[in-house]
């Protein structure tokens, strides 16, 4: 090894003379311009749920408009948190009384699960092909998949929701 190189591959003198960038020189500073949320118009309503058109997707999307649960909370449902007797769903460890139409949704769902899955060992309420033969739980991109390209997505849906049960807005 001579003195002007500092390894034997590298041939570049007595340094490497990296350059290094600023791993914040990207970030653009100011201030985010926010939107107001505007309440569905009917026909957003109306697109979304006609994209639902799986039992999956349409439980996916009551869980989001009527119960304001996230996809990643959604995903990790598991049978034991349905209680159909009681008609309670626990949804991330806090109990909620099941409607009318979140009840006949989730029994058309495990209906569905129990017929196309009838010997899996997987607890979670959503599964897929993919899960069926595994206990890992579906992944959140494919629960929110056949909402993704509506106006009213299921975050958006979700955040509908909470802003109603916040109070009335102005």
């Amino acid at each position: 090894m001579t003195n002007s190189s500092c390894c034997a591959r590298c041939s570049s003198g007595p340094r490497h003379r990296l350059a290094f960038r600023k791993p914040t020189s990207r970030i653009k500073v100011g201030q985010n311009e926010y939107t107001a949320l505007r309440p569905f118009l009917p026909e957003q309503a109306e697109s979304s749920v006609a994209a639902a058109t799986t039992p999956a997707a349409r439980l996916v999307l009551a869980l989001a408009a009527v119960h304001a649960a996230q996809v990643a909370q959604i995903a990790d449902l598991v049978l034991d948190d349905v209680d159909l007797g009681n008609r309670r769903l626990t949804i991330a460890g806090r109990a909620r009384p099941l409607d009318d139409l979140t009840l006949k949704l989730l029994t058309d769902r495990l209906g569905h699960r129990r017929c196309r899955w009838p010997d899996t060992a997987n607890l979670h309420l959503l599964i897929n092909n993919q899960t069926a033969n595994t206990t890992s739980r579906a992944g959140n991109h494919r629960i929110s998949a056949p909402m993704r390209s509506q106006d009213a997505a299921l975050e958006r849906l979700r955040v509908d929701r909470q802003l109603e049960e916040a109070g009335p807005r102005p």
